[in-house]
């Protein structure tokens, strides 16, 4: 048992279940108890829901969330490779890194190409 506790990630959780209990039960006995309609109400943003939730979103909406997941995925790529291209010891064999550099702008034109393909057809002009 003395061992269980000087071990310090075992007492961390220990400390955060209890944490975690303690505020749960605290907010069910000592909380706020009057429903209203407006408590029941959703909340969005501060202002007041007006139609249906249920309104299809705009087809730029989509267009744009799936830009930014390419170019964020593209950073994904991007980052190791700056990080570990260069390094002396444990990064990219001094051998291959030409190698690596030219797929490193292969890749970067094609996100170009992309990039100029979507501004063309006008994903980036709102109405």
């Amino acid at each position: 048992m003395e061992q269980l506790l000087t071990n310090p990630l075992l007492v961390y959780v220990a400390v955060l279940a209890g944490f975690v209990a303690t505020n749960l039960v605290l907010a069910q006995f000592a909380g706020p108890r009057k429903r209203t309609s407006v408590k029941q109400m959703p909340y969005e943003s501060g202002m007041d829901p007006v139609g249906d939730a249920r309104q299809p979103f705009d087809v730029k909406f989509y267009i744009v969330a799936i830009l930014f997941l390419v170019f964020d995925v593209e950073l994904l790529f991007l980052y190791p490779w700056a990080v570990s291209a260069y390094v002396g010891t444990g990064g990219i064999d001094p051998a291959l890194r030409g190698t690596v550099f030219g797929v490193m702008l292969v890749f970067m034109a094609t996100l170009v190409i992309a990039y100029i393909y979507a501004w063309r057809k006008g994903v980036f002009r709102w109405r």
